[in-house]
């Protein structure tokens, strides 16, 4: 058996570990990553990348349809819009290959080694991989596990067939005239509202009381709202049981125990995620767990000595951009750097339509903290900008200590608010005031000046709401 030793041993190529690999290899440190897959794990291969080229190119074809229609109000007309999927899909390929290709050039330049493999503990320094050609042992100073998530399967909805997951929803090479949508969260109307574009007649069935139900309400109204625009239905109250009989039929139950049937020829089931903790060796090492996730503490050590975790195995949230910072912090930690986790807040964003953002604190969550506060609105009714690329429905809102107008927490709901992520989280982070906002001139006209404008309303500045 090849046996290979090194400074810090990375297991899994997503977004935490190789970005705690680069960040190692360009610190000087001997570094080894390890992943059956392509680099750039779950997000960039099959999640949030592909996902994000399939609304894409939903939302061109459906612009299309509503030109040829003559719903669009901008004066432009086709004839005919047609959808490609095996194309939609080629192009998606192609961005994913691209970037991925890219992570590996990155892992390389740092000095990297990776390792295509299985990788499973021996104990807390050592590690057994299997690779193509043969067996191999790494014996390392330093462990980060990285093993990330995958979807959550239901025991009466189990995967194959017509029953599919988000992966199998990225890579259909048609689309299907009926679907269903079992989790009415973030990643089922993601992809609903995608295939509702390119023509499928999609039923969302959500247990909960409303889609969307860790948003507050006034979020989630505008995509309720725009989803029944596009013809989606959706059962709130209601538990899918599992397939009829026959093909394309999903039963569900509603809230009064009446049973239903769903024409569906695809069940696309997006339920949640749960931390991948087995299949790597846990077995062999003694760590302290929250539940199914690894218990961490705030420099993302676990309860073994010179054994780190980070990502989606740790936690919530399970979003890429959390464990990219863990993975850069942890890699200066073995460094020998002074650093530990002190985030004021992780944005989070749902690319439906429209897009959702969210930095900090709810009302909600910052009055059950305790907090007085000055909460300011500003909707895109309002908004110059929002007019001019076709939809004004949202708005911007800001909440803020009511002493002393510190931002705890901001919201937006509209098109292209993804974009204002930066922002919001760049404000809380630096500790802005309301005045810190309101008094920065913001550029007109852009969303971004909705931002300010929502401060100044909490302030009682108000000068276009």
């Amino acid at each position: 058996m090849k046996e290979i030793a090194c400074n810090l041993l990375v297991i899994g190529a997503g977004p935490g570990g190789y970005v705690c690999a680069i960040r190692a290899g360009q610190l000087g440190l001997d570094t080894v990553i390890v992943d059956m897959a392509r680099p750039g794990g779950t997000c960039l291969n099959i999640g949030c990348i592909p996902s994000k080229a399939l609304i894409h190119a939903a939302e061109e074809f459906s612009a299309a349809t509503a030109m040829a229609s003559g719903k669009n109000h901008v004066g432009v007309s086709v004839a005919d819009p047609r959808i490609d999927l095996v194309r939609t899909m080629a192009w998606k390929d192609g961005i994913v290959g691209r970037l991925s290709n890219g992570v590996a050039g990155l892992l390389k330049k740092a000095g990297v080694k990776m390792v295509a493999g299985s990788a499973a503990f021996r104990d807390g320094k050592t590690v057994e991989v299997a690779t193509e050609t043969g067996r191999q042992l790494i014996r390392a100073r330093h462990v980060v596990i990285a093993t990330g998530s995958t979807p959550v399967e239901l025991p009466s909805l189990p995967f194959g067939g017509n029953v599919i997951g988000s992966t199998e929803a990225l890579a259909m090479t048609s689309v299907p005239a009926t679907l269903a949508v079992v989790g009415g969260g973030y990643i089922g109307l993601e992809l609903g509202t995608a295939f509702a574009k390119m023509g499928a007649r999609v039923t969302v069935v959500e247990a909960a009381e409303r889609i969307l139900p860790h948003y507050d309400a006034d979020l989630t109204r505008p995509i309720a709202r725009r989803l029944a625009e596009l013809g989606v239905e959706i059962l709130t109250s209601t538990k899918a049981r599992g397939l009829a009989s026959g093909p394309g039929t999903l039963l569900v139950e509603r809230a009064d125990g009446a049973e239903a049937r769903i024409a569906a020829d695809k069940v696309l089931v997006t339920v949640g995620r749960r931390p991948v903790i087995d299949g790597w060796g846990r077995d062999e090492l003694v760590l302290d767990m929250d539940g199914h996730f690894i218990r961490i503490d705030d420099q993302c050590r676990t309860s073994m000595q010179g054994v780190y975790a980070i990502g989606d195995v740790t936690g919530e949230p399970m979003l890429a951009h959390r464990a990219m910072a863990q993975g850069e912090m942890v890699a200066e930690i073995v460094a020998g750097h002074s650093r530990a986790w002190d985030k004021r807040c992780i944005p989070a964003i749902c690319f439906t339509d429209p897009e959702i953002v969210s930095a900090g604190l709810s009302p909600e969550a910052a009055r059950s903290a305790g907090q007085a506060l000055k909460i300011g609105q500003f909707p895109f009714s309002a908004s110059g900008r929002a007019m001019t690329l076709g939809s004004d429905m949202g708005f911007v809102r800001v909440v803020a200590r009511a002493d002393n107008h510190v931002v705890l927490g901001i919201q937006a709901v509209g098109t292209g608010v993804s974009e204002l992520a930066a922002a919001f989280s760049l404000a809380i982070e630096m500790g802005a005031r309301l005045e810190d906002v309101a008094g920065t001139v913001h550029a007109h006209p852009t969303l971004g000046e909705s931002f300010q404008e929502a401060c100044m309303k909490a302030l009682g500045l108000a000068l276009h709401a």
